[in-house]
């Protein structure tokens, strides 16, 4: 008989706990920064005919470099915020044979 009387709660909890994807939202969740940060003053102040030593005193070093020669740089910053998508922002720049800034391309998904 008591067997029985344990059965439904047991059955209830087992149930109610499978279903906690469903309090995912309540749970507190860091934000997550990851790469370099780069404001849009900081994204407008670069130009072409920037030289490489210009363009890493305003914006620092780079995430990434080409690894085949130093010719093009990538500023990655990812973000996610609280429960929401990660949103990243890449900032590829290219230079010439003389250290010169000659593209800019600054996507954001």
């Amino acid at each position: 008989m008591c067997f029985k009387m344990l059965i439904h709660p047991i059955l209830f909890f087992m149930i109610f706990v499978s279903g906690c994807s469903r309090f995912n939202q309540w749970v507190y969740k860091p934000d997550i920064n990851q790469g370099n940060y780069l404001s849009q003053n900081e994204v407008n102040k670069i130009h072409q005919g920037m030289t490489q030593n210009e363009v890493m005193s305003t914006l620092g070093s780079p995430m990434l470099t080409d690894p085949f020669g130093t010719q093009t740089w990538f500023y990655i910053f990812r973000q996610q915020v609280g429960h929401e998508k990660v949103t990243q922002q890449t900032l590829t720049l290219k230079f010439n044979q003389s250290g010169q800034l000659i593209d800019i391309k600054n996507h954001i998904a």
